[in-house]
């Protein structure tokens, strides 16, 4: 029996990068991490939102990220039936610190799920990229 064919339609899998967050895509494809930094309050939020999310400013710009993390929490995932994600379970979903302030979802790798703790120091790598024809994502592994 050969499996159904897959409706056409948007794919929930992968980002789908639009006009203002090709900027971080792109850097994301250059193994660079971006974040917004608001000019009015000074504060760095992430995910990208063209205002920000704590005094409403839209003078709001793109920065660099270090890459340095520590881990706030996590959960290992064991079972999700949605792509790609099915294959590649277990895998741990995590919410870390970034050095520059804002918290944000990703995914921890390149680490034993025994040897996770809170406080966790941890650097960006990316996933996928030009070679696997998708965008990059940042993920995190063990600093050091």
């Amino acid at each position: 029996m050969t499996p159904p064919e897959r409706a056409a339609g948007p794919r929930f899998d992968l980002p789908e990068p639009d006009a203002f967050t090709r900027p971080y895509w792109d850097a994301a494809g250059e193994g660079r991490l971006l974040i917004r930094r608001c000019e009015g309050c000074g504060r760095a939020h992430h995910y990208p939102r063209e205002f920000c999310p704590y005094c409403w400013s839209e003078d709001v710009g793109w920065e660099r990220a270090r890459g340095d993390a520590t881990l706030y929490t996590w959960s290992v995932v064991h079972r999700n039936d949605l792509p790609p994600f099915g294959a590649r379970v277990p895998y741990v979903a995590a919410v870390v610190d970034l050095a520059e302030g804002p918290r944000m979802m990703t995914e921890v790798v390149e680490c034993a799920h025994g040897d996770l703790r809170i406080g966790l120091g941890l650097t960006v790598t990316f996933r996928g990229g030009e070679e696997s024809g998708e965008e990059a994502v940042p993920v995190f592994r063990p600093a050091g």
